[in-house]
Order: structure tokens, then sequence, then C-alpha cells
């Protein structure tokens, strides 16, 4: 039996190629089908932002501003106490501190005198006038019996029964009697010049040591200086025991239910921005879940730049274009204000509706936003003080 050989083995033969998957196609077909969908989105947002969308202009270069009223002392004195401090709320007409009140009421009471003498010497004056009268009809008298005198002496010396010398002593005495009365008249005219169309009430002498009076008790209220508007105390500088002058800041209070947003817009979104179009104002402080609702009041006279403190020189040296900034004032919901204060300075985003274009494009007129109080001129208290002491003396 013959060995068979063992067969030769078989050339390699290239492995076939897998049968390709579907994975690459479906990869490809949901990148087409989210590119679509990113198209057609960014499709609508275009047509919602730029054809359906209201028209707006917004910034970030805004900031919350408003007033800070400066308390001030109007007359000299020393601090003896003070009644509010930073932070802390006061109302209109509270007391902020008090002045060391003996150097006033020294003078209150110096003009009070002033008053009662002014009275004393207008009656006095009332009184001449009188006395004056009763002057008069006694020179009138004396006149008259100094012409009969002389007149029965010079029948008598005619007579022969008189000397001479006595009849130019009588003739002497009629000059001297009319002297006397033209005198008691001038003295009269004198003492009514004084007094004439006026009474004790109304005298100039009275009614200037009224007004003396008026003034040393307005400076004595002033030792109280108070609240002129509701607000927050701040910038308090005066301490207890400080020696003050007039004019001499004490603090500062600022009231937080009137504050606004100075939004500082370029100067090429200012087209079609109009007083009166409605803006909302978000803050960094409470962030996108409080929105303030408020409306454009004004636009500034000019641009930062043109009231800086070292205004640019454009016309010297090499020049370069720079877009300006104009703030524009968006007042704000006083009630929106009261739910979430705001302090000024905080930075906020503005944006203004500028789908509505009838408004003005100037400033609005001018309007008082406070009423200040006003010394106590006509105090009833101050009145009757003066009733009592003219009453007093008259």
């Amino acid at each position: 039996m013959t060995d068979t050989a063992a067969p030769a083995p078989a050339a390699d033969t290239p492995t076939p190629a897998p049968a390709p998957s579907g994975k690459p196609r479906a990869r490809r077909r949901a990148f087409a089908i989210l590119a679509v969908v990113v198209l057609v989105g960014v499709v609508i947002w275009a047509i919602f932002h730029f054809l359906l969308a209201a028209p707006e202009e917004e910034t970030d270069d805004a900031y919350v501003a408003g007033d800070v009223v400066a308390v001030t002392a109007r007359d000299p004195g020393t601090v003896v106490a003070l009644h509010a401090d930073n932070t802390q709320s006061v109302k209109a007409g509270q007391p902020l501190l008090e002045l060391d009140p003996l150097a006033s009421d020294v003078a209150l009471q110096s003009a009070e005198a002033e008053l009662a003498r002014a009275v004393r010497a207008t009656r006095a004056d009332f009184t001449r006038v009188g006395q004056s009268d009763a002057a008069i009809v006694q020179a009138e008298a004396e006149l008259a019996r100094a012409r009969g005198n002389y007149a029965r002496r010079r029948g008598a010396a005619a007579e022969g029964a008189v000397s001479g010398e006595e009849l130019d002593n009588a003739a002497d005495a009629v000059k001297v009697a009319s002297a006397n009365l033209r005198l008691a008249r001038e003295q009269r005219r004198q003492a009514t010049s004084a007094v004439q169309g006026t009474n004790v009430d109304t005298n100039p002498a009275v009614l200037a040591a009224k007004a003396a009076y008026r003034r040393a008790a307005i400076t004595r209220s002033h030792m109280r200086v108070t609240a002129p508007i509701d607000g927050v105390v701040a910038q308090r500088t005066v301490q207890v025991g400080q020696q003050i002058q007039g004019g001499t800041p004490l603090m500062a209070i600022v009231p937080m239910r009137r504050l606004w947003v100075d939004a500082n817009f370029r100067e090429t979104q200012l087209k079609d921005l109009r007083i009166g179009q409605p803006a909302t104002v978000v803050a960094d402080m409470y962030g996108d879940d409080i929105v303030y609702h408020g409306r454009v009041v004004g636009l500034a006279a000019g641009s930062g730049n043109a009231f800086a403190l070292l205004p640019p020189q454009n016309a010297s040296g090499n020049w370069i274009k720079i877009v300006q900034r104009v703030p524009v004032r968006i007042a704000l919901d006083p009630r929106e204000l009261g739910a979430n204060p705001l302090r000024v300075g905080l930075s906020v985003k503005a944006t203004v509706d500028t789908a509505s274009r009838g408004g003005a494009r100037l400033a609005q007129a001018a309007a008082s936003p406070y009423r200040g109080d006003t010394a106590n001129y006509d105090d009833p208290a101050v009145e009757a003080a003066i009733a009592r002491i003219v009453a007093a003396n008259r």
C-alpha cells in the first residue's frame, strides 16, 4: 500500500469585505436633520427678531441715579444731640440734630425787650402829640393876653398915662408870645410826623421791633435741624460737640422712592428715542427675576465728553472718531421701588421700546419736584408772643 500525498495547501484567497452597515448612513441622516432644524430655528428667530419683534434699543451702560439732598446748618452753633445716623430712614420734618440754644435764647429775650421798648416809645410819641396840642392852646392864650395888654397900653400911652418904656415891653411880650405859638405848632408837627397815619401796632418803630423779634425766633428755630424730605440718611459728617458755622454740610438724605436711571445710549441709537416711550430696567442687584418699568423723561443736553472736566479738543493733533454716548433719563415706578429698593450708583440694563415715535425729541418743561420747608416767619406761636408783648406794653 502506497502512501498518498497530502493535498497541497490552497493559495491565499482574499477575505471578502464585510457588507456595509447602516450606521454611517443613519448618522449622516441625523446630522442633516439637525442642520435643517438649526436652519429653520435661525430663520424663525430672524423673522421674529427683525420682522415681527417690536423695535427697541438697549444698553448695559446704565446706572441708578437720584437726588442727594444736602442738609446744611443755617446758623452757627454747637451740636449737642444727634437724632439720625447713616442708613437710617427719616420723614420730612423729623429732627436730625440739635444745636446749643443758649445764645439764641438770649437774642430772643433781647428782641422781646426791644419790642417792649418800641411800644412804650410809640405810646410816648402819641402822648407828645397831646402835649403839643395843649402847648398850642396855652401859647394862643398867652398871645391873646399879650395883644390885649399891648392894645390897652397903647391907648393909655396916647393919653399920657403909660410911659413909652412900658409900651415897648408890651410890644415885646406880643412878639415873644407869637414866637412861642409858632414853636408850639412846629413841635406839634414834629410830634405828629412820628405817629401820623399809624397806631401802636403799625408804627414803623414797632414794626421794625416785631421784625427783629421774628428774626430772633427764626434763628432760635434753626437750633433744631429737621429733615426736608423723606429718605435715607447718608454721608453724615457732623459729630456731637462740633462747633459749626452757617452753611456747613452736616449730612445728606436720599429719597429712595424717587430714583431714576441714567442710560448712556450710543449716538447711533438715539434716532428713534422719544420722550414718553416705555422702558424696562433689570438691575444686577436682583437679576432678571425682577423687572422695573418706567418711561423716558428726557435726554441730556450733550454727550458725556462735552461736560467732562477736560473736554476733548478734536481740532488739535491727530483725530480718531469715537462714538459718543448721551445720558437718557428713565423715570421708574415708585411702587416698584418701594417693593424692591434700589441704591444710587447700581448697574442696570435698560431697554427702551421705540415702537411709538410720537413723543417729543426735546426735554419737558421744568417742574418743581420738591417744595422745601420754609422758616417759621408766620409761626402762630411767634405771632401770639408778639401780640402778648405789645398788649402788655401798650
